[in-house]
């Protein structure tokens, strides 16, 4: 499981923004996770759930916004989902595809006081 793995390192880094931010309580974190990193975003809760138990972060709720694998056709420019490893552009039928989207991992915003 590398969910607990990541929890620690997303711990890390919000503790770190905290200290930039002179935060004291952690309310919300909302993170972007792409299907490409394998990633079970229910796995990941309960992981976050259980490491912030008697720390500054209990309490805090947890967003987690799914981002879906996405291709970018080199020929049109098209930008499309990708579903079961389908990488032909359904606007022109190229096939000379670019990944777009899918492999995130990011906080996209924190709430505190």
């Amino acid at each position: 499981m590398h969910e607990m793995s990541i929890t620690m390192s997303l711990l890390d880094t919000i503790r770190a923004e905290m200290e930039k931010a002179a935060l004291k309580e952690l309310r919300s974190v909302r993170i972007r996770v792409g299907e490409l990193t394998a990633v079970e975003p229910e796995a990941l809760r309960f992981c976050f759930e259980a490491s912030i138990k008697g720390t500054p972060f209990e309490g805090a709720a947890l967003e987690i916004e799914e981002a879906p694998l996405r291709g970018r056709c080199k020929d049109c420019g098209n930008v499309f989902r990708i579903i079961k490893f389908e990488r032909t552009c359904p606007g022109c039928g190229c096939s000379s595809v670019e990944m777009a989207g899918g492999n995130e991992l990011d906080i996209v915003s924190m709430e505190g006081v």
